[in-house]
């Protein structure tokens, strides 16, 4: 499993190191709050970005 980022491809190995620095820096405790945080801006992303087509198609 690969993902390509502006720094080349992560594997398997960086993004485990990626959440253990995540989980040092913010806590276990807040991982569900800056989950949901990300996800509900991603979904305000989407829908700001879905409204602004549907606004230039009238």
């Amino acid at each position: 499993m690969q993902t390509l980022s502006l720094l080349g491809p992560l594997g398997p190995m960086e993004m485990i190191i990626i959440l253990a620095i995540v989980v040092l820096i913010f806590g276990a405790n807040r991982l569900p709050e800056l989950g949901r945080g990300i996800g509900a801006g991603i979904k305000n992303f989407k829908t700001s970005m879905r409204d602004s087509q549907d606004t230039e198609k009238k």
